[in-house]
């Protein structure tokens, strides 16, 4: 194919023959293609994208420093490109932070524009070089420019954006000490300032957290969440069940923070807040909670699933509120705990930690857990409850809806040794197990 574009085109005219190109072009040609000849085509259409948002980042930053949405619509160019073109006005902030960017260090837009670095490198480069001391003078910031632009053939972004050291060792080896001292202090200060942590619901049952920690304090929370997700691993028992989910490393993750919440509010060292330790508010009406657990939810209005609220009425406190109607709370009884300290501190003598065979977490890490539901029945005793992490309470929980013999379930033997019986797809003839730690050598 050849296109007719003479050297010194317009921009404008070259975004014209571009734009007819991309309206006739052939997708079913890709097909035809060897393997290795599609690969090199995604390589140069990658390229040509880069190059092309070299061009277009260039020609932005040209148009706002020209004030032309000003002269032409009366608003700055962040507001024409949030308004005119759909963009958001963090994006459109964003590509005009990296349009002057571009336009500062000259050698990285060329190397942009040339296919020499791709966008997201480019921007890891720009930000590196603003890092560096204001008073490095001309010929040493023209250097530093040349030896990213070097390190662009051989890093990725990521690893370009480690490289602010190294840099200035390079370009200015007499300052380099000091002024990574003083860098070190600015991002601590500016990490400092710009932490925060935000909780967003989505209104279909999950909630975002987001937020930013300096380094160094996230460092103890991400070591804490790690050792707990190494912990949460599935037991040989378990593997035999193909109806049990193998999560991923970001949900253990996930579970491992819940995990980590919960032991502070067990071991009461949470601070206190409204006149008592942190804890999540259940509603449901008494009648419900005796039956099937059906229409429970959080005190913001969230709903709870009724194997959610079995798990939280296993370990929980009752606080019976007489509801009047418009006129609200009438009367608010003592609060009456399901598991008292007592029993709890005997299920950690007699059980010692979790007791589903293979699993090693340890008695402070579990849940009391209502081998006959407290809704059913079942009596807050220690011949009705054993010790179960969270991930085993939840396997082992009862589910109506499902045949006994295709569930797990567990009992207390004679012995007051609690046996788990695996469902019949894991052991046809439905054998109790024990934890290793009850066996007795013979």
């Amino acid at each position: 194919m050849s296109i007719d574009v003479e050297p010194g085109t317009a921009v404008a005219d070259f975004a014209t023959v571009v734009a007819g190109l991309l309206d006739d072009l052939d997708y079913d040609d890709v097909t035809l293609l060897t393997d290795r000849k599609q690969l090199d085509l995604v390589a140069d259409l990658l390229t040509v994208q880069s190059r092309l948002s070299g061009v277009v980042h260039t020609v932005l930053g040209q148009v706002d420093r020209s004030e032309a949405a000003m002269a032409a619509h009366g608003v700055p160019t962040v507001s024409w490109l949030a308004s005119e073109l759909r963009y958001t006005r963090g994006q459109a902030s964003a590509m005009l932070h990296h349009a002057n960017d571009l336009h500062r260090f000259t050698q990285i837009g060329d190397a942009l524009r040339n296919g020499v670095a791709n966008d997201r490198q480019a921007q890891a480069v720009t930000q590196v070089l603003k890092k560096l001391p204001t008073d490095l003078g001309v010929e040493a910031e023209a250097k530093a420019q040349a030896t990213m632009v070097g390190h662009c053939e051989e890093f990725n972004s990521h690893e370009l954006a480690g490289l602010s050291r190294y840099l200035l060792e390079v370009v200015a080896p007499e300052v380099a000490e000091e002024a990574e001292a003083k860098r070190q202090e600015r991002e601590l200060r500016d990490a400092q300032q710009a932490r925060h942590l935000n909780f967003s619901d989505d209104g279909h049952g999950c909630t975002t957290i987001k937020g930013s920690l300096p380094t160094a304090d996230a460092a103890l929370i991400k070591a804490q969440i790690e050792a707990l997700a190494q912990q949460m691993h599935r037991t040989a028992l378990e593997l035999r069940d193909p109806g049990v989910p193998q999560p991923s490393w970001p949900q253990r993750r996930a579970d491992a923070l819940v995990e980590l919440a919960r032991r502070v509010a067990i071991h009461r060292e949470a601070p206190r807040h409204g006149g008592d330790r942190p804890h999540v508010v259940v509603l449901i009406d008494y009648d419900d909670l005796l039956s099937d657990c059906h229409g429970a939810g959080l005190a913001d209005g969230t709903m709870l699933t009724a194997g959610q609220l079995r798990q939280f009425a296993c370990d929980a406190g009752i606080l019976p509120i007489i509801l009047g109607g418009p006129s609200g709370v009438l009367d608010v009884g003592r609060e009456q705990r399901l598991v008292t300290p007592e029993i709890r501190h005997a299920l950690h003598v007699r059980d010692k930690g979790c007791v589903f065979p293979g699993c090693d977490r340890p008695a402070a890490d579990c849940d009391a857990h209502h081998i006959i539901p407290w809704a059913q029945g079942g009596a807050t005793s220690l011949s009705n409850l054993c010790l179960l992490c969270r991930h085993h309470h939840n396997l082992l929980e009862p589910d109506t809806k499902r045949a006994s013999e295709l569930q797990w379930q567990i009992r207390i033997s004679t012995d007051g040794i609690a046996e788990v019986i695996p469902p019949r797809f894991v052991d046809k003839h439905r054998r109790p197990r024990c934890h290793q730690r009850f066996r007795r050598p013979e």
